[in-house]
């Protein structure tokens, strides 16, 4: 997700370095790479060519700094754009003391609704502390009773479908929840494979007699620019409260999350990430403009882990994360995720770890080239995996007949992985804006250099060359080790 708009904003960006002041030509000049990857993201065209015209605006006008960096200055002019563009959001479900709070979910058949209720309802009992209710109020798709039935048995809640016709259904629903002190409904309606009136005719029915408290609409991001319009009928009709995308984990292109609200003024309020039912996120517009400009979110990342390793103390979790702000990640960290990894799915680890891109080569499957550093991490001794530094020639040449690699594939993981370890403990003490400042400008100092078949090369975390009385003290260090 958001490939393309990274590469178009780092190419952008790259167009500012080295300028001695921004102006209205090479400013123009630069954007106009933003624009041309927002398009090809699929965002809409009114909403790319409003945000660019902010930018420029600000880039030229009275909020410049004359004594800063002029790329500093874009990286956090676009970085607040994107935030304003997708904020701000409020994730707030109401509780009332007298009645359960009623949340109507809507959409196109195929968006993943019913799932997404599901979802929704575990995030809330689990996260929040609620006790909801599901209710199976689409009697138009055959299986969809009986698929909400399922996942509620999976995830022990409740779930209502005792009427002949889906306003029955929503209003008995009620009832029920106020009998079992439920205090939250999720209403699971009817779909079609397009917006026609007879869905919209039943809707608005539900909506005018049960009178939800939030109408969220669950759309499919991999539609694009379609999701944009999909909302907008929607909302026309209903007066939506919130949108649900659905698959971000997959090859969408980002447009939908960048355009919905501006073209609607309805805020995202989840995100599908997965498959599991534990994959629903709350948006959030700093994340995700933070992995737009290609710095990851390490936050996210914690968070995320820790769902999963919802058995472990949370005495274990707090020292896990106080030794990655201290730089303390080790391969054998590394090794121990790669459990976490297959679970949150590949690509989401990936866009959310900032470096992790960089240790895949381009083309090549990222389970495939995981699983071939999994191998090289796996032929290490338990002392190599904890001390990296200790590994030589000789200790590269068997490691990499271990994993069935070549002795050079292993110096220059072992590169990357020291360069990705240096990185996190930087951005884990930055501001957010800070961390993209140094995202972008990571070529330029010197940390990451790209090679060939996408591998990386390092002078060092800074660019620094050291001098020989340094390498001489760190080779004695390294006998003593050994």
């Amino acid at each position: 997700m958001f490939d393309s708009i990274q590469r178009g904003l780092k190419e952008a960006l790259n167009k500012f370095r080295g300028r001695g002041r921004l102006t209205a030509d090479n400013i123009r000049d630069g954007l106009r790479e933003v624009r041309r990857a927002f398009l090809e993201a699929d965002v809409n065209f009114n909403v790319t060519n409003d945000f660019i015209a902010r930018v420029e605006a600000q880039a030229v006008g009275q909020n410049v700094l004359e004594r800063v960096n002029p790329a500093d200055q874009i990286v956090k002019i676009v970085f607040d754009e994107l935030v304003q563009l997708m904020g701000p959001v409020d994730h707030r479900i109401p509780v009332y003391k007298d009645r359960p709070a009623v949340l109507m979910m809507c959409g196109l058949q195929g968006s993943g609704k019913t799932t997404t209720c599901g979802k929704l309802a575990l995030r809330l009992r689990d996260q929040a502390g609620r006790r909801p209710l599901l209710v199976a109020a689409d009697l138009q798709r055959p299986a969809a009773v009986e698929q909400l039935k399922v996942l509620g048995e999976q995830i022990n809640i409740p779930v209502y479908s005792e009427a002949s016709n889906p306003v029955q259904v929503c209003k008995h629903a009620i009832g029920y929840a106020k009998q079992h002190s439920l205090d939250v409904i999720i209403l699971d309606t009817a779909g079609r494979l397009q917006i026609d009136q007879e869905l919209m005719n039943e809707l608005n029915q539900i909506d005018r007699q049960v009178q939800p408290d939030h109408v969220y609409l669950v759309v499919d991001a991999m539609i694009g620019q379609e999701a944009v319009n999909v909302a907008k009928v929607f909302n026309d009709q209903l007066t939506l409260n919130g949108t649900i995308l659905t698959k971000l984990d997959g090859d969408a292109r980002g447009g939908a999350a960048l355009s919905i609200k501006a073209v609607t003024g309805v805020q995202i309020k989840f995100i599908g990430v997965g498959e599991k039912l534990q994959a629903l996120e709350e948006f959030r517009p700093e994340s995700m403009a933070s992995r737009i400009m290609g710095q990851g979110d390490l936050m996210g990342l914690v968070e995320k882990v820790q769902q999963i390793q919802s058995e472990v103390s949370e005495e274990q979790l707090k020292k896990q994360q106080e030794a990655l702000e201290k730089g303390q990640f080790t391969l054998d960290d590394f090794r121990m995720h790669f459990q976490n990894i297959q679970k949150m799915g590949m690509k989401d680890m990936i866009g959310r770890m900032p470096g992790m891109a960089e240790l895949i080569p381009e083309g090549e499957d990222p389970e495939v080239a995981l699983k071939r550093v999994q191998g090289m991490i796996d032929s290490m001794t338990k002392k190599e995996r904890k001390d990296p530094d200790i590994i030589d020639a000789g200790r590269r040449r068997r490691i990499a007949a271990g994993a069935g690699v070549q002795p050079h594939e292993v110096s220059q993981f072992l590169k990357q992985f020291d360069t990705v370890r240096a990185l996190m403990k930087q951005m884990m003490s930055m501001s957010v804006w800070q961390r993209i400042k140094m995202m972008t400008g990571l070529t330029k100092m010197g940390a990451f250099d790209p090679g060939k078949e996408g591998m990386l090369k390092t002078k060092g975390h800074t660019g620094h060359r050291k001098s020989a009385r340094e390498r001489a003290e760190e080779r004695k260090k390294k006998k003593k080790r050994r």
